[in-house]
């Protein structure tokens, strides 16, 4: 009698952790693809979150208002292993497939010509084309706060910054277009 009980029992929590599996995959992997970005890891994830989950859910009985919240801890505790694996093992690099030239710094003089090239298109710009670019761009103030100070409002400022980065863009490459017709 006791060994027909069990198998009912173990029917029973299969057929708990297949409607389990059913009930919440979107929502699990929503949650993994929200963290990670990537379709095929998330899907990766995800199947590893079941894989670990049932092994638990096999032996434990959980609340019907606490298996989301489970999932969600198994997903992200397979996440944080994930990250500090990737933190732990750096950056691979064939060193002899780097070619020196590619990362070697720009001669000064290439520099201080840019530097020339974009000095003058932003000389170009309005005053208040140059003054978006200044706060939002090289002091890295937010849209409210460039509006502020601006007296502008949030879609103004918005609409300015696009404007002038385009018209920057422009004004940048027919000067170096004329640069180099100089040269």
């Amino acid at each position: 009698m006791s060994l027909n009980k069990n198998k009912k029992t173990e029917v029973e929590k299969e057929q708990f952790i297949d409607e389990l599996c059913k009930s919440t995959w979107k929502e699990v992997y929503k949650f993994i693809y929200y963290k990670v970005q990537n379709r095929e890891q998330a899907e990766d994830i995800t199947q590893d979150t079941y894989v670990k989950a049932i092994r638990y859910l096999k032996n434990n009985t959980l609340q019907p208002d606490k298996q989301l919240g489970f999932l969600r801890t198994v997903a992200l505790n397979i996440l944080r292993d994930l990250w500090r694996k990737e933190k732990r093992g750096g950056v691979k690099i064939n060193i002899e497939s780097v070619n020196p030239s590619n990362w070697a710094i720009e001669p000064e003089t290439d520099i201080t010509a840019d530097r020339i090239l974009i000095e003058k298109a932003l000389s170009q710009l309005t005053k208040e084309q140059r003054t978006v670019i200044e706060l939002r761009i090289l002091k890295g103030y937010s849209v409210a706060d460039t509006a502020e100070v601006m007296r502008k409002n949030e879609g103004a400022v918005r609409i300015m910054q696009h404007r002038a980065v385009k018209r920057l863009a422009k004004l940048f490459k027919s000067l170096q277009e004329g640069q180099t017709n100089e040269l």
